[in-house]
């Protein structure tokens, strides 16, 4: 059998520009007058470790460094939600107070004996949960050592309280868990704690948080 014959292009649409018929306006590098920059730019704008948005005005992260305090100025913070046990660095703490922000601390764990291992407790939580829920501490930053374990667990009980189902709860949680994963013993505290002990004031809840 011989070989189909080609069928014709079809012509384009009346009124149709081809792409051979555009104009380049891309000029060509001209060394004699570009700009050549050798210094950094005087405003590093580097986001902390497992930093993210999680809502309108509130974010997660691990515990921020001085290289990401011009970050941190551009969202202006109103409040942090510390979670870890360890202190803060003595820089982070400098920042707080430079930019006069309220500083929640203290809110993860119960005993002296408690360490970086242990789980939130659940009136932890429900403090960090009604921090967040008040729409006057906002902009509002969650952070613990790493942003993972600790403000994971209180994003996860959150996205509860907003009615999402587990799946997606857990989802969420891993993403920023590392190649390490994350923790069952987490993921069983988000899926017990009890939503309903967390009371809303529709007053000063942020619309998001509003069913």
């Amino acid at each position: 059998m011989g070989k189909k014959d080609k069928k014709q292009e079809k012509p384009p649409p009346e009124g149709a520009v081809l792409i051979t018929d555009l104009t380049s306006t891309a000029l060509e590098n001209n060394l004699a007058t570009s700009e050549i920059k050798t210094q950094p730019p005087n405003l590093r704008v580097v986001p902390p470790l497992n930093f993210c948005p999680v809502e309108k005005n509130l974010y997660r992260s691990g515990q921020p460094s001085a290289i990401n305090h011009s970050f941190l100025e551009q969202l202006n913070l109103k409040s942090i939600i510390w979670l870890a046990i360890e202190d803060p660095q003595d820089n982070f703490l400098k920042f707080i107070d430079d930019n006069d922000i309220t500083f929640f601390y203290n809110l993860g764990y119960d005993s002296i004996d408690s360490n970086s291992w242990d789980g939130l407790s659940e009136s932890s939580i429900k403090q960090a949960l009604e921090i967040i829920a008040n729409k006057n501490n906002h902009p509002l930053l969650v952070c613990c050592g790493m942003g993972r374990h600790r403000t994971g667990t209180v994003i996860g009980c959150l996205r509860k309280l907003q009615g999402w189902n587990l799946a997606s709860v857990s989802e969420e949680y891993r993403r920023f868990t590392g190649v390490r994963g994350g923790r069952i013993l987490v993921e069983l505290l988000i899926e017990a704690f009890d939503v309903s002990t967390i009371e809303i004031d529709r007053e000063v809840a942020p619309s998001w948080l509003i069913r």
